[in-house]
């Protein structure tokens, strides 16, 4: 064989492996579209043994960084039974976590930019959020109040926070729903809730609203410093706040993954252990319906 025919075979050759990948890649990633062990996304990257979960830094009870650098709280065990759960149930190793701090601002960005696989993070589920990104569950029901001075005595219910400056973090709705009732409130804004308590305590805000499970949780790492006030409308809840685990817009297969894990969790009393061993006294904290998002329409 000439050198000119030996090009030629090599480069028929070359062209015909391309083409057996190209249509072998075509088959992995049809069968991966939706975050299956083929494709890229939450069930792959447990099969493969690494995922990034998202979840508060700043939180206590709920998603707290340690000074040691561990990672505590209801939400970093909640994340941690369901990805070690979807593991056992298709035969997998535990995967090893990588946490990531998730601001409530920057929560949906950061599963749209792929940077984490899942965020479980106070993360309430609403219609706006659910247009962008998937969400498995709700895991927990918990309703919106108020943390207050512990002298504080202005300051009991909804209509006493008229003219008040009320505090709460960019990218999360309580403050704008308490604003939208009571046009009269000033509302303060900063990057994370631990802020807005500091400001709480140095008496910059008259008061800090959010879901009454992280009230709860700073309340308790400060005894006798602040207390919290239910806000009720008409005798009613002000708010229903549905926490979900916000992963990949469309990725159905681990979306219903997340929700077998979750009945698992209610089922085996591991979410009552978890609410018992961050939550004191389990204030503010429901148990929800996983898959169950009726509460949309």
């Amino acid at each position: 064989m000439n050198r000119a025919t030996r090009i030629m075979a090599a480069t028929a050759a070359a062209a015909l492996s391309l083409s057996i990948a190209a249509c072998g890649g075509s088959d992995s990633s049809s069968s991966g579209g939706d975050g299956g062990a083929s494709g890229e996304g939450l069930l792959s990257h447990i099969e493969a043994g690494n995922v990034t979960l998202g979840t508060k830094y700043d939180q206590p009870g709920l998603g707290l960084r340690e000074p040691d650098g561990s990672m505590s709280g209801l939400d970093v065990d909640i994340a941690t039974y369901v990805v070690n759960s979807i593991a056992k149930d298709n035969g997998w190793n535990e995967p090893t976590i990588t946490w990531r701090e998730t601001p409530s601002a920057q929560r949906e960005t950061l599963i749209q930019n792929g940077e984490v696989d899942m965020i479980t993070a106070t993360y309430s589920v609403n219609k706006s959020r659910s247009e962008t990104v998937n969400f498995g569950g709700p895991y927990l029901l918990t309703h919106q109040a108020l943390l207050v001075q512990d002298a504080n005595t202005d300051i009991n219910g909804l209509e006493d926070l008229d003219g008040k400056i009320l505090c709460s973090v960019t990218g999360s709705t309580p403050a704008q729903k308490v604003k939208d009732t009571l046009p009269g409130v000033q509302l303060q804004e900063y990057d994370t809730y631990s802020s807005c308590v500091e400001a709480l305590r140095q008496g910059n805000v008259d008061a800090l609203t959010t879901d009454a499970t992280i009230l709860g949780g700073y309340a308790a790492q400060s005894p006798g410093t602040f207390k919290l006030v239910d806000l009720e409308k008409d005798g009613k809840p002000f708010t229903n706040e549905h926490y979900g685990i916000g992963l990949k817009k469309d990725d159905t297969a681990a979306t219903e993954a997340i929700n077998k894990a979750l009945q698992a969790m209610y089922d085996d009393g591991s979410f009552d252990k978890f609410v018992d061993e961050n939550i004191d006294g389990g204030q503010g904290v429901e148990k929800a319906k996983p898959g169950d998002l009726s509460f949309l329409n």
